[in-house]
């Protein structure tokens, strides 16, 4: 007989019964509808142990990755702790390691990575202030550092970025929720091709994709588009093409949507070259991060360039509410 913990209380499993019987039956409130694998109303994400394979039948790689499973087919073979997909960001403590600016608006911030803090470059994190406003910021660092990098642009009256730009500085105390989102590198397909467009701080997400997914050994192009309306809306160009210099597989493409731009960055929308140049996507993976109107735009197009809807990811960044 297995045991499967869940808000704090232990389940016992009978042979062959299904994790979602065991906990109906012994008094949990769960949401669930065909109990067949079907609708995935009962998705649950795994804390401790190993979903079986069956449960993860018809989700996404990141899903998987990540985790998620489907409780009314899924027969545990060992003990397993869950919870249900949210409850995993609890808020955490920890410290400022490093406060640069990047560009004028930009800050780049290295947290104190929390011992036992998993995730995956390009999930984000809540960061919140001190009135407990919390903003989300996706994660550009590697799991091997021991930080977790944000970048964060300032916004005019950001109650969280005008806090980190202004008022944070290296030691101070910090609280950030779990990592979450399903925007990052899934192993598997080291020589697929790989299409990268980001707006702003877009580039933070791609950051850690890109470097993450370089670490495992991938072996197909990545063309990385970086886009701004204006020049200074760029940052980390050099150490980008310093990247670019290393690594025979990576193309960078910094792009500005005015006339006149220096030598070496793209006049024009990162979406437009970057589709202009691979007019054909099928068999690629893309990645859209930042504005939420280009994100949206372009994983339309993306689709219609002939890239599968399971090889898209996005991440749109979608303003806080006044």
């Amino acid at each position: 007989m297995t045991k499967v913990r869940f808000n704090n209380r232990d389940y016992l499993v009978n042979p062959g019964e299904s994790v979602l019987d065991a906990l109906l039956r012994q008094g949990a409130k769960l949401d669930y509808s065909c109990r067949a694998g079907g609708c995935h109303g009962c998705l649950m994400q795994v804390v401790k142990g190993v979903p079986s394979q069956h449960s993860q039948t018809g989700l996404d790689d990141a899903a998987r990755a990540q985790g998620y499973f489907l409780p009314c087919i899924c027969i545990p073979e060992d003990d397993m702790e869950i919870a249900k997909p949210g409850q995993v960001l609890s808020k955490i403590q920890t410290n400022v390691v490093e406060h640069q600016m990047l560009n004028p608006e930009v800050l780049r911030l290295r947290l104190r990575r929390p011992e036992g803090y998993e995730y995956y470059p390009g999930q984000f994190l809540n960061l919140y202030n001190p009135e407990g406003i919390g903003r989300a910021y996706s994660i550009a660092s590697l799991r091997e550092e021991p930080f977790l990098e944000l970048h964060v642009r300032h916004v005019p009256n950001g109650k969280v970025s005008g806090w980190a730009n202004t008022r944070l500085k290296s030691g101070d105390p910090v609280t950030i929720s779990g990592p979450s989102g399903e925007c990052f590198y899934v192993p598997g397909h080291p020589d697929q091709p790989m299409l990268m467009i980001g707006t702003g701080t877009g580039l933070a997400p791609l950051y850690g994709i890109l470097r993450d997914a370089l670490a495992q050994g991938h072996r197909g192009e990545i063309h990385i588009y970086h886009g701004s309306s204006v020049i200074e809306g760029l940052y980390m160009i050099e150490e980008m093409r310093a990247l670019e210099e290393r690594v025979p597989n990576l193309f960078y493409h910094p792009c500005v949507g005015q006339e006149s731009v220096p030598k070496g960055i793209f006049a024009g929308r990162e979406n437009q070259k970057a589709l202009a140049d691979h007019g054909n996507l099928a068999g690629w993976r893309v990645y859209l991060c930042g504005h939420e109107e280009m994100v949206t735009v372009t994983k339309k197009s993306s689709f219609l360039a002939g890239a599968s809807l399971d090889d898209i990811y996005s991440d749109p960044f979608v303003p806080a509410a006044a």
